[in-house]
Order: structure tokens, then sequence, then C-alpha cells
């Protein structure tokens, strides 16, 4: 039986006017090991697998209407006001427009022409996320009813459902490696990556690192990540040096070490003929990522910057404006918290954001 340790991760020590990210942590144990695999396909397998794409997106109604009749004149004239707080208040792209300003998607990924919504979290734990409070049918019910609502405000951009799966997992103590990190069971990745698959959904594991490196984490993902259906992501804050605890101290992540990251991941699509995959960066503070500027997409790989963070709502808009907006990669990523927000932002206030978040998932 596991066995599951919680500790809030909401760090002590970011001024209390920042928002935390506030995935909580977790130790699972007794738990298999993850292998590694590596295969060659001919290139006329590798044709036939990019050109099977491994999701759906969730189809409007035909009454939907383009995003923009959602809104006022006026609110449409405010826009993005509300979110520069005496920054640029001029919109970068247009209404809705995913793709951030002076950059380009060479990929044939899933986020050129859908947004993808996303349930966070571990089956094991109730506070790390919606993906823990409920049944895995539950979920996918919830899910879909979600993304459903994006797709009906944008119908020109269908949404994708996906689960984002914590597959390592920060904790206060050391661990068998030592590295203050534990990695979620095989049996639960495969549980996971089978309900995304038969529901045409994606599948997006996400390590929390500790003490450990990037590429520790992602390499030790191979396998999963060879499969079509199945993405990274990298939560940034709980990288923490020797000495520090991940939870007590702000992690951090140099830029070149994400950009080794999506390299790999990239090289992993191309060798093995798999179809585009997406790279969700989390952040939620500047100091967190240095180097910000070495984080590219590549031809294989979709490269998301999310904006982490609880709290209020005028604070969340701040923070996206000054993480994504003004530090453009490629697609902004907003994370909403059912539990923590003040108030919960609806599906069109999210869309309101510049550039409009290709991402958005829920905790």
């Amino acid at each position: 039986m596991k066995k599951l340790i919680m500790a809030g991760a909401c760090l002590a020590v970011i001024p209390a006017l920042l928002l935390a990210g506030c995935s909580q942590e977790a130790t699972l144990q007794n738990q298999e090991p993850k292998s590694n695999e590596k295969s060659e396909m001919s290139s006329d397998e590798k044709q036939d697998s990019v050109e099977k794409v491994p999701y759906q997106a969730i189809k409007p109604s035909e009454a939907a209407e383009p995003l923009e009749s959602h809104y006022t004149e006026t609110q449409l004239a405010e826009m993005p006001i509300t979110e520069a707080h005496g920054d640029d208040t001029k919109r970068s792209v247009p209404l809705g427009q995913t793709l951030e300003k002076g950059t380009e998607d060479q990929t044939e990924g899933p986020l050129q022409k859908n947004r993808i919504v996303s349930y966070y979290g571990h089956p094991d734990s109730t506070s790390m996320g919606i993906l823990g409070e409920y049944s895995p049918e539950e979920l996918m019910e919830k899910l879909k009813e979600q993304t459903k609502a994006y797709s009906e405000l944008d119908p020109e951009r269908p949404a994708i459902p996906a689960i984002e799966l914590i597959a390592s997992v920060a904790q206060r103590t050391p661990g068998d490696e030592g590295h203050y990190v534990h990695p979620t069971s095989a049996e639960d990745i495969e549980k996971y990556a089978k309900l995304a698959e038969e529901n045409d959904a994606l599948l997006i594991l996400d390590v929390q690192l500790g003490q450990d490196s990037i590429m520790n984490e992602v390499k030790s993902l191979e396998k999963y990540l060879k499969m079509p259906n199945v993405h990274l992501a990298i939560d940034t804050e709980f990288h923490v040096k020797e000495g520090q605890i991940p939870g007590e101290d702000l992690g951090h992540v140099d830029g070149e070490k994400v950009q080794e990251a999506i390299d790999y991941v990239s090289n992993l699509a191309s060798e093995n003929g798999l179809p585009d995959k997406v790279v969700i960066v989390h952040q939620f503070a500047d100091i967190i990522i240095s180097n910000k500027e070495a984080i590219q997409p590549t031809e294989n790989v979709e490269v998301v910057l999310n904006n982490d963070g609880h709290g209020i709502a005028a604070l969340k808009r701040s923070g996206y404006h000054q993480l994504v907006h003004n530090q453009p990669i490629q697609y902004g990523g907003f994370k909403v918290f059912y539990q923590k927000d003040e108030p919960v932002m609806t599906p069109e206030e999210v869309l309101e954001l510049d550039p409009a978040p290709a991402f958005v998932n829920y905790q």
C-alpha cells in the first residue's frame, strides 16, 4: 500500500504580494522504477506515425460564435488595460491570437490550430490539484465540460483536453536517491496514459525537480515521451540547490538547462517519427528562471511559458503580462486554481489576456 506524505509548497520565502505556484508536494512510497528504451523507425513508418494525430479537439456547437462577439464594445476597448497595470496598454496581437508577437511556429503541433485545456495534479492527493479529487471517469467528464467551454468561446481554435500528471513529486525529505523527489509509479502513469488515449486526449507529464537535474528527470520519462500523445511540463519552482529544501526554499533554473530538455524531446520526436510535441515551462515569479532568452521552440517542439500562481485575479493578470507578454518565447499559458483564486477567472476573462493563452491548466 502506498504511503502519502503531504506538505504545503506555498513558499514562505516569497513576499506576500507575489503569487505562490503552490502545487502541493507529496512522497509516494514503494513504487516501480521507470525504464528507458530506444527504437528506430524507417522513414515510411515515421511518416505514417506523424500523420496519425493522437488527439481530438472538443467540437463547438453549431451556435458557437467568434470570440469577439462575446464581449461588449466597452470590454473590447479596455483590453488589455486590465492586465497592463500602467505598462503598455495596447494589445500586442489581435484578440484571440495565441502566438506571441515576433514569434513563429514551425511545427505541426497541437497549438497551431488548437488550444489545450488541462487538469493538473496527482491521483493520490486531493491537495495537489483536481486530478486527485475524482475518479478517472469523473475527471474526464468534468475535463471535457471545461474544455468545451473554451471551444464554445473560440470556435476557430477548438480546445483539446489534457491530463497533466505530476510524474516526479518534490518532497521535503531526501528520499532513496537523496534528490528530494520521488517518482510517480509506472502503474499510475500508464493508467492515465491509457485514459487519455481512450478519450482522444493528451497526457502531460510534469516534473518537479528537487535537487535532481532537469535532464535526469526528463530522461527517466523517455519510455512515455515516445508515446504519440504524451508531452512534457517542467515545474521550475521546485528545483533547489544542495542544502536547500523544495517547498521551503524558492527554486531556480537556468534557461539553458530548460533548452537541453526541449532539444532532447525534439530529437525524440524526430528520431522516432512522433507527432510534434509540446513542452510547458511553469513559472510564477521572474527570479525563478534566469537566461530565459535561451529557451526557444524547435521544428518539432512547441514551447509554452505557463504563468502559475494563485490569488487575486488582478495580480494574476499582471503576472501574465510581466512573464509572458513582456518576455515572449512562443506561446503563453495560464493556470487557474478552483479553490484558491479570488475570484476564479472565467474562460471569457482568461481569453481576454494578451496574447490569448494557448494552454490553460486547472488545479
